[in-house]
């Protein structure tokens, strides 16, 4: 029942042609990167993302080396981040994207349920000097945001279904994050606000288009690449109406 037409949104994320193959060089790429040493998440690392020093602590989500986190803050820009925006951005790891939001925006709050994530995400802060106008806290979801509305939501999920087995592994998996997100989302945008969400065809992307087509938002695709063994593609919702966001 997923709409696959090339005009649609979710075609970005249709089914690899040749799954045998696609897994196959998937499997090659991570002998790759266990061979070059990438596979290490639990060590402390230092990436230049498009020139920006970010740490990566242990359990904490590599921006870099997992592609999704350097290909989502390479689209903030001006066409999509307000000058003076508030942003939120939802389960920040690292802050790659609260960083690159916060070159335009006034203020951003980012949120991790992973104690690590939080403190990786305030120390990258310091580092390039946007300290005082990234806010980082520690929470589930939209459980440390009462009452807040934003501009813009940003959220790179964990898109895997299924039960995560640590707090390194909640940047992959879930079971009800594609709902809660979604149920929680109007709620805390402004109006004329919107969210941009990465997806990818390595996971589960359709539990996320189904339920914010579930809750009334309008998707369009904002930006998409194509790997080897994985398409990205990074949805802008906007709420149907616009008394949506008052709700």
């Amino acid at each position: 029942m997923h709409d696959l037409t090339q005009g649609s949104p979710s075609w970005w994320l249709r089914p690899a042609r040749f799954p045998l193959a696609s897994a196959l060089i998937g499997k090659a790429l991570g002998f790759g990167y266990t061979l070059s040493g990438r596979h290490r998440y639990d060590d402390f690392r230092l990436e230049r993302v498009h020139g920006v020093p970010v740490i990566v602590m242990p359990t904490v989500f590599n921006p870099k080396s997992l592609r999704t986190g350097a290909f989502f803050a390479s689209q903030l820009d001006a066409r999509v981040v307000p000058e003076g925006a508030e942003v939120l951005d939802m389960g920040t790891g690292s802050g790659v994207c609260a960083l690159f939001a916060g070159r335009l925006a006034r203020r951003v709050v980012a949120v991790d349920i992973n104690p690590a994530a939080v403190r990786c995400a305030a120390l990258n802060a310091t580092l390039n000097h946007r300290e005082h106008l990234i806010e980082v806290r520690h929470g589930d979801l939209f459980a440390p945001l009462q009452g807040e509305r934003f501009d813009l939501v940003l959220f790179n999920p964990p898109f895997i279904r299924g039960t995560p087995r640590d707090d390194r592994d909640r940047a992959w998996r879930s079971t009800d994050v594609a709902e809660r997100f979604a149920a929680g989302l109007g709620a805390h945008l402004k109006p004329g606000g919107s969210a941009l969400v990465l997806l990818s065809s390595f996971g589960d992307p359709w539990f996320f288009l189904e339920e914010f087509q579930r809750q009334h938002f309008k998707i369009s695709l904002l930006a998409a690449r194509r790997f080897v063994n994985e398409r990205l593609a990074i949805f802008r919702l906007e709420p149907a109406d616009a008394g949506a966001a008052h709700d």
